[in-house]
């Protein structure tokens, strides 16, 4: 069988957690900041996690398990 590739961006983007989990950072926090309140964007900085109808779609990504 041939191995399989992981997905360039996806390994970018993505970080495997010690729990097994996969953390991912919030979107909309690249450019046009000027209209976004201070709140939001300070609250867009946090991590957090892929929800577990994506997980699978990213693990295939990453080429994890499976």
């Amino acid at each position: 069988m041939p191995k399989v590739k992981t997905n360039s961006s996806a390994k970018k983007r993505f970080k495997l957690t010690g729990t097994g989990k996969i953390a991912r950072k919030s979107a909309y926090k690249s450019h046009i900041l000027t209209k976004k309140e201070t709140k939001q964007k300070r609250n867009l900085t946090q991590t957090s996690y892929v929800h577990d109808a994506d997980m699978g779609n990213v693990k295939r990504m990453l080429a994890i398990g499976k």
